[in-house]
């Protein structure tokens, strides 16, 4: 600390990974799991904190904290002193007020028990596309233009992410931290009983389809199937969040993160399922909603699991139904402008199949999902 109370400026990249402390916050989910590897494998100390952090990284230290629970993060983080964080959690409400109310509490927390912690240098923030799109509940009522980029205005309707956003500008005013932003779009990767989770909700729904003869239909509506669109493999995701923490020209921006190529539903949708070991059913020009479509999936799951000796986890756990159908099902079309972290060197890309397909492969791997063999 300066004699201001802020912290001595260290631009990005000064410290070396033996100095990098990474608090990677909400490290069971898709993004923190695989940001975890990353810096782990790069050198860094990393802790992870999460309500329940069990975890399958032996690099990483698992802290137990309920974010809502402000004495309880305090209590949690006072031996705990990061370099860096990596907030990439949040808790889903039932309306946007109570997820700005909830979810800016977490990170307020958050930061408020990392106050007189000397050696914190920068906050990532982690965000995602309803930043354009507006929050669930008013998808509907936005007309989003496309592609997105970040100087873009803030869209008129509450959204935890400003909440969020705001939160973190004033906390970086007042402790003299730098921080990013980053806003992907669905995140593609290895997660289990995450609430956002397209690629293994995918994954379920082929192997209940294989199971029962259903068809492999798109469930999505008619604007989504035909629409150019985007995803974030989490690895990409991870790449970027390391690298502009330690870049300076970097520093107190918002980026988008993307795997740089473009698709259309109705090309990825054959791809998806040749990997799951379907045929694809012809899309009938209107919404299947997968939460309609799987009220019978928990006994059929159940079924599933004891006949190919999968890992005794219930469908609860592993599909999302209702955010598979929220991104499917948006009647706009969402994808996104990339130029201003490549403009600073992020030239880090992704073939889109490729992260449907690595991911298949590991839930085959870890006898998550059946192999198409069975």
């Amino acid at each position: 600390m300066n004699a201001n109370g802020k912290r001595s400026t260290i631009k990005a990249g000064e410290t070396g990974p033996e100095e990098r402390h990474a608090l990677i916050v909400g490290i069971t989910g898709i993004q923190g799991h695989t940001l975890a590897s990353r810096l782990a494998s790069n050198g860094w100390t990393v802790s992870g904190l999460a309500r329940r952090p069990k975890i399958d990284l032996p690099n990483a230290t698992p802290i137990a904290a309920d974010l809502t629970d402000a004495a309880a993060v305090r209590r949690a983080l006072k031996d705990v002193h990061p370099t860096h964080v990596f907030f990439t959690s949040w808790s889903r409400q039932a309306t946007e007020s109570e997820n700005c109310l909830v979810n800016g509490a977490m990170l307020e927390n958050l930061l408020h028990a990392l106050d007189q912690s000397p050696q914190l240098q920068h906050v990532s923030l982690v965000t995602g596309l309803k930043h354009y799109l507006g929050p669930f509940e008013a998808y509907a009522l936005t007309k989003p233009d496309t592609p997105f980029r970040e100087d873009q205005a803030r869209v008129p309707y509450e959204n935890f992410y400003y909440t969020q956003e705001d939160i973190l500008f004033t906390e970086a005013e007042r402790l003299g931290f730098t921080w990013n932003v980053h806003r992907p779009h669905t995140v593609i990767g290895w997660a289990i009983g995450n609430a956002m989770n397209m690629g293994l909700t995918l994954a379920v729904y082929a192997a209940i389809c294989r199971e029962t003869g259903r068809p492999f239909v798109f469930p999505g509506s008619v604007e989504q199937y035909n629409a150019a669109t985007d995803v974030t493999d989490s690895r990409i995701l991870a790449h970027q969040l390391e690298w502009a923490a330690l870049t300076p020209a970097a520093a107190n921006q918002a980026f988008n993160v993307v795997n740089g190529d473009i698709f259309r539903w109705r090309r990825m949708w054959p791809i998806i399922a040749e990997n799951l070991g379907l045929e694809p059913a012809p899309y009938p020009g209107k919404p299947s909603p997968l939460v309609e479509q799987m009220k019978d999936a928990g006994p059929i799951w159940d079924r599933i699991v004891e006949k190919h000796g999968l890992q005794a986890l219930p469908i609860e756990r592993l599909a999302s139904w209702w955010h598979s159908d929220a991104d499917l099902g948006r009647q706009i079309e969402a994808f996104t402008d990339v130029s201003k972290s490549r403009r600073l060197g992020f030239t880090a890309y992704q073939e889109t199949r490729n992260s449907f397909r690595d991911l298949f492969d590991r839930l085959r791997k870890e006898r998550i999902i059946p192999s198409n063999q069975s």
